[in-house]
């Protein structure tokens, strides 16, 4: 998934952080490299989960592409009790901006997936809420263009544009032919030919 997409539509349509909202892969790194003043929000890569293929002669899976919004905040006492009533903001303001949203036209909408404390000092309280979105991997229709190696294969090939079908008829009183069956002559060819597009 692309976070550059979640960051802009989060600048878009989430004014609680006034702009200050920046992406990354880690957190640790974010952390160490995006000094934002508070209150601000982090989107980081999470992972993603494949579930098995579920089709027996071709690739499809449904892949959960997962990402956080690491929130941080300034706190003004260790126990975070301010923090948390504007974490329940904060939080009503993510679903609001994220949850049914689709972050491209190959995925299904947003879902949220629970939040947890990552950091609370006397300074700033980190938090972090995750959110996952599915998407299909194996194409659905053959103009789509190829998304796996199975794929590439096949649009490699040329086009089936027809077969001939030989029949052997099973007769048995054929005289030359003793015991009942096919004789293996060719009493009948047909050709079919298939319509391109």
């Amino acid at each position: 998934m692309k976070l550059s997409a979640i960051v802009a539509h989060m600048r878009a349509h989430c004014p609680a952080f006034g702009g200050r909202i920046s992406a990354g892969i880690d957190w640790d790194t974010v952390a160490s490299s995006s000094k934002l003043q508070h209150p601000s929000a982090y989107v980081i890569a999470s992972g993603d989960d494949a579930e098995p293929n579920d089709l027996q002669n071709a690739i499809r899976q449904t892949i959960a592409d997962g990402f956080d919004v690491v929130i941080v905040l300034d706190s003004s006492d260790e126990r975070g009790q301010a923090a948390s009533d504007a974490l329940h903001d904060v939080r009503a303001e993510l679903w609001r901006a994220l949850v049914g949203w689709e972050p491209g036209s190959e995925y299904d909408p947003i879902t949220y997936d629970g939040g947890s404390l990552v950091h609370i000092s006397r300074a700033r309280v980190v938090y972090r809420f995750g959110f996952v979105a599915e998407f299909q991997l194996g194409r659905s229709r053959g103009t789509d263009p190829a998304e796996t190696w199975q794929e590439v294969e096949h649009d490699g090939r040329p086009p089936f544009r027809g077969l001939d079908v030989d029949m052997d008829h099973i007769d048995p009183k054929d005289p030359i032919h003793l015991q009942p069956g096919p004789d293996g002559r060719v009493e009948v060819r047909i050709p079919i030919e298939l319509p391109q597009e």
